[in-house]
């Protein structure tokens, strides 16, 4: 066995238990609701019935379907930008060590340590009770144009801090030559900014947006514990229709439907997406 081999057979141990976990509790439901998809099934009848395509046909054809997407869609965009906004913007501000900003940077940092269903709680509360009755502002999980935003806040609020944590770990590892330099050449911190930190923290630009992407169009805890999809079916999202068609609905065979579906989009937008921002590393 040659040093090269060797090598990646040691990287792949590393790797492997990860693999197995995620093989038990991801690939294989997934291969074993498959066959599932191709059925109309309520979810505990001994009896499935075979209805070929039709299930995948319809998903194409439900409107109900369409309002998810658009609800995932919303949810992904404003929390993938703000989150990752917030959060480099958190990090250049606090990224020298001072007593100061470590504390800042737990302050910031808390919020993620908090359940999703716990901060949809705790901002339920707030949009309800301190909005409202403080500042006379309703709050927007009540309303279907901005419940999805409502919904967005508190995912920004939460996610900003690891945001931050990812940025300031990539900007303290950017070699202080690089500003020193630019310095004498009389450069701006915009310039500076430009330049040199956004060029060498853009790997962790795809990780942190690539990451948001992922979880964004995943989102279910946030909806369903703070609003339950309301009002009416405005902050349904796609993991929310799934559900619904599964244990709400007992239309086992339609939900598992718009599961394989919704899996192979999320694999596909978010391989797009990071081989995208990886090829723009390189172009930086």
């Amino acid at each position: 066995m040659n040093q090269k081999t060797k090598k990646r057979l040691q990287e792949f141990t590393f790797v492997l238990p990860a693999l197995i976990i995620f093989s038990i509790f991801v690939v294989y439901p997934f291969l074993q609701g498959f066959p599932i998809s191709f059925t109309k099934w309520d979810g505990m009848s001994p009896v499935k019935k075979y209805v070929g395509l039709s299930n995948y046909i319809r998903i194409f054809q439900d409107a109900n379907v369409l309002n998810a997407i658009k609800n995932t869609l919303i949810f992904t965009a404003v929390t993938m930008v703000f989150s990752n906004l917030f959060g480099l913007l958190f990090a250049l501000m606090i990224s020298k060590k001072s007593k100061v900003n470590n504390l800042l940077r737990t302050c910031i940092f808390v919020p993620y340590c908090l359940s999703l269903v716990l901060s949809s709680y705790i901002w339920r509360y707030v949009y309800s009770d301190v909005f409202f009755n403080v500042f006379g502002i309703p709050s927007p999980l009540g309303s279907r144009v901005w419940v999805m935003i409502g919904l967005s806040v508190i995912s920004i609020w939460r996610d900003a801090g690891y945001c931050m944590v990812v940025y300031i770990a990539a900007i303290q590892g950017v070699s202080k030559d690089y500003y020193e330099a630019a310095e004498l050449e009389g450069a701006t911190s915009w310039q500076k900014f430009k330049a040199i930190t956004f060029p060498m923290i853009a790997p962790a630009i795809t990780a942190n947006f690539t990451l948001l992407l992922a979880w964004g169009m995943k989102v279910f805890d946030y909806p369903m514990a703070a609003t339950g999809g309301g009002p009416g079916r405005a902050s349904e999202t796609v993991a929310m229709l799934i559900y619904n068609n599964l244990f709400t609905y007992f239309k086992a065979g339609y939900g598992q439907a718009i599961a394989v579906v919704f899996t192979i989009a999320i694999f596909i937008v978010s391989t797009l997406v990071s081989k995208n921002l990886r090829a723009r590393e390189v172009e930086i």
